[in-house]
Formats: structure tokens, C-alpha cells, sequence
């Protein structure tokens, strides 16, 4: 039985390797894909904005509004954050429509170099945090107009960067676009990558040298890569060198081994605030008493100051949700309001999970920044499933509207967040033994990761079961 297992792990890798370099063989291949998905993309964001909004008795399947509503919220976006957990950044690779209308433009664009600020580490967590934001100020799920505006406002900005800057490159993709961050976040469970051996590269033979080559769109230092979060898992690299192939890892490898050197302040951010503080937040406040409570707080407030025309007043939809005819409009303290209490809800989960974080970190051993950005990487767990089963709510709604049953549901939503537990309070342990602790003080840093980790179930279980 051993010896049978060497050979089983080595065909496993090989196919794997091969499906790497079939990627590289069918580029045309992959083109006709993206601008088949392309095609897709723009039916289902331009056609809704051009026939009325549907009725109460529209369906899936006999309105294109709810369909689309249903492919892009219900279906797309939830299925590429969970192909973020299983391919790495394939769909950015293969599928992605901005990525390929970004590289369009930039193939045929002026080729300017990419400015400083451009380069802002910070892009990636501002850009996801107002972009979400926003999508709630303007009720994104709901309405096709602003499916249009933030989505297709994202399309466009994508091929005007791509037609200024960079050359063939996905400039966009690498520095602004708003879920690139999370996407890479997301990419490190991953238990594929692209691998390189930097003996075998720096090893082989100058004269052939020439007769290899390839274009990296997104802009990585293929030769240094240890993450796979900046890869988009084309393939256009494979086998140059004979140092680059698709290999199988361990879905814990990247988190435990490599972020404990490419960790950032940006990342824990992104994490702590973005994808548990303010995600929680927008998929909240619709149904929280808290908001209401809020919101009767300010109109008090301001009806005793005899100051009404925020409460009266409205904005185009563009700014804020306006909809009459569906009898859906928000005013000033409606706006007001929300973004009051996604603030408050990014402020209140940071500051709970951050600091038996650093006390965790610091049981570890001498007080190190990079030890609290790597340990904050163990909740990526938490954090992704946490947004996929806010998106997937809309799903659940858009089902249950079409009369399925969904007892399921309750289920499947503990087996997520359950799983995701565990899995984050494992990673928090095996980084813990990496940063040097044990005994004891290995059992108080994990108990103090755990402390971390209530606040945001917490907020999920409150949101699922309670209200």
C-alpha cells in the first residue's frame, strides 16, 4: 500500500502540470471564452436598464430583470468568490470581462507609465470599502440603474486605465479594481498554484533563453512569486524555463508559510475592517433594530430642532435609492443613517477583534507588527465565508420568491460558519507554533484568537437567527 502511494501523489501533480500548460497552448481558446462571457456581461447589465422595472409577479425565468439580478447576485459573484477558494485566480485568468477589456484597451492604448499614486498599497481596501459602500447607498442588489453605475462605472474606468497606462498589461486589475484585494485574500486557501523553482530557472541553459517568452498581464515578478494572490492563473508562464508549473499544495501552506514575510498593514485591514467590519455592516442594517432605533433617534432629534428637510428630502438615484413607483425611496436621514451605522459597525468589530489579536501575537513572543498582519490572516476563513453567505442571501430570497423550500438553509449556514471556525482557529494554531509559542502560552494565544473571533459570528448569528 506505501509503496503505491509515491507513485498516485506524482500523477496527481503531473496532470495538474499539464492542465497548466494546456492553458498556455489555448490562449485563442481562452480569448473566445472571455469575449463569450463579455457578451453575457453586457446583455445582462445594458438590457434591464431598458425595460421597466418588474412587478411582484415577475419570475427568473420570464423577466430579464430578475434573471439578471439573479445571475449576477444570486449566482456570478458568489461563484467567483468560491472559485477564489478552489482555482486561485482562475476566473480573473480565463473569465473575468474587465480583464479582458482592460488588456484590449491596453494593447491598443498609449502606453504611459503607471504614476505613483497609482501604486498606492492602500487601493485595494479603500476601493473595496467605498464600492461596498456605496452599493448599499444605492441598493446595488436590488435595481438594474445601479448594477449599471457601479458595475459598468468599474468597466469603463478599467479600459480607460488600460488604454492610458501600461502596455498589453492589466494595470487596472493589478492596482485599482476594487475586489482585486479580496480576490487575492481569497486565492491564498487555495490548494493549486504556480509553482517556481528558482534553481532550475536561474539553471537553465542561456542559449535557450531566446526561444522563450511570455507576457504576465497582471504585472507579477513571476521569477520571486511565493503568493499566489497578484497570479491570475492563465497560464502564459507555465513551463518557461522548465521552472513554472501548476502544482497542488496544501490549503494551509500559503497562510502558515508565506505570509508570515508578504503579510501587510493593508492586508489586516482589509480583513479585519473591510471583510468582516463593513461587510457585516451592509448585509445588517436593513433588518437590524439597531438602525431603526438610530434612525428614530435622528428624526427625533431633528423634528425638535424643527429642521425637516432632511426628512423629507431625496436624492437622484445615482446618490441614494429613489425608486416611487416601487414605493422605495430613502431620504437624507436614511443615508445618514446607514452610513452611521457601517461606520459604526466597521469601528465596533476592529476594535473587538483587534486587540486579543495583538495580545495573541504577542504571547508568541517579542511584539512584532508582522506577526499581527500574519495572524490576521488566519481569519480569512471567517471573513470569506462571511460575505459569500451575505451574497448568497440574495440568492435565498430571489429562490424563496419563486416558492422553493429552503429548510436547508439554517443547516448549511452553521455547517459555514462552523467550518470556517475551525478552519481559522487551526491556521491561528499552526502560525502560533511558527511565530515560536507553546505550551501554555500557545494554549492562551489560540483562546485569545478565539475571543477574536466571537465578535464576527456574533454578527452573523444575530443577522440569520435572531433578527
Amino acid at each position: 500500500m506505501n509503496s503505491c502511494a509515491p507513485v498516485t501523489h506524482q500523477v496527481s501533480r503531473g496532470r495538474l502540470a499539464s492542465f497548466g500548460l494546456w492553458l498556455k497552448q489555448h490562449q485563442r481558446t481562452i480569448h473566445l471564452v472571455q469575449w463569450f462571457v463579455v457578451g453575457i456581461y453586457a446583455i445582462l447589465l445594458i438590457v434591464p436598464v431598458l425595460v421597466p422595472l418588474p412587478d411582484g409577479a415577475a419570475h427568473i425565468w420570464d423577466n430579464i430583470t430578475v434573471f439578471a439580478q439573479f445571475v449576477f447576485w444570486g449566482i456570478w459573484w458568489p461563484g467567483v468568490l468560491i472559485s477564489m477558494l478552489i482555482f486561485g485566480r482562475l476566473w480573473c485568468g480565463v473569465f473575468c470581462p474587465e480583464g479582458a477589456l482592460t488588456a484590449l484597451a491596453s494593447r491598443h492604448g498609449r502606453g504611459k507609465i503607471v504614476p505613483r499614486w497609482m501604486r498606492w498599497r492602500g487601493w485595494p481596501f479603500t476601493a473595496f470599502v467605498l464600492t461596498t459602500v456605496y452599493g448599499q447607498l444605492i441598493s446595488v442588489y436590488q435595481y438594474p440603474e445601479p448594477a449599471l453605475v457601479i458595475l459598468g462605472g468599474s468597466t469603463v474606468a478599467a479600459m480607460l486605465v488600460g488604454y492610458l497606462y501600461g502596455r498589453d498589461k492589466r494595470v487596472w486589475c493589478r492596482y485599482l479594481c476594487p475586489v482585486s484585494g479580496v480576490f487575492g485574500l481569497l486565492s491564498k486557501l487555495a490548494p493549486m498554484h504556480y509553482s517556481v523553482d528558482r534553481t532550475v530557472w536561474d539553471a537553465y541553459p542561456a542559449h535557450q533563453m531566446g526561444t522563450q517568452s511570455y507576457n504576465c498581464e497582471p504585472l507579477v515578478p513571476v521569477k520571486t512569486m511565493e503568493s499566489a494572490s497578484p497570479c491570475h492563473m492563465c497560464g502564459r508562464c507555465a513551463g518557461f524555463r522548465d521552472a513554472v508549473s501548476l502544482q497542488p499544495r496544501s490549503a494551509n501552506s500559503e497562510i502558515v508559510e508565506v505570509s508570515g514575510r508578504t503579510a501587510t498593514l493593508w492586508d489586516s485591514l482589509l480583513i479585519i475592517t473591510g471583510l468582516i467590519g463593513v461587510v457585516i455592516g451592509a448585509f445588517q442594517w436593513s433588518a437590524s433594530p439597531w438602525f431603526i432605533s438610530l434612525k428614530l433617534t435622528l428624526a427625533t432629534y431633528l423634528i425638535e430642532a424643527d429642521f425637516l428637510w432632511p426628512l423629507q428630502t431625496s436624492l437622484p438615484t445615482w446618490i441614494l435609492t429613489n425608486y416611487p413607483d416601487q414605493g422605495d425611496v430613502l431620504t437624507i436621514v436614511d443615508g445618514v443613517t446607514m452610513l452611521i451605522y457601517m461606520f459604526a459597525s466597521a469601528c465596533i468589530l476592529s476594535l473587538a477583534i483587534a486587540p486579543p489579536l495583538a495580545l495573541a501575537s504577542k504571547l508568541a513572543g517579542v511584539w512584532d507588527r508582522q506577526r499581527f498582519y500574519h495572524l490576521s490572516h488566519a481569519l480569512i476563513p471567517i471573513a470569506a465565508s462571511g460575505v459569500i453567505l451575505g451574497l448568497s442571501s440574495q440568492t435565498l430570497t430571489l429562490l424563496q420568491a419563486e416558492g422553493l423550500g429552503l429548510g436547508w438553509v439554517p443547516w448549511m449556514r452553521i455547517i459555514a460558519l462552523a467550518g470556517s471556525e475551525i478552519w481559522s482557529v487551526y491556521l491561528a494554531y499552526r502560525i502560533l507554533q511558527r511565530q515560536g509559542a507553546c505550551g501554555l502560552r500557545l494554549a492562551g494565544a489560540v483562546g485569545l484568537f478565539i475571543l477574536a473571533t466571537i465578535p464576527p459570528m456574533v454578527g452573523w448569528v444575530l443577522l440569520f437567527w435572531i433578527w
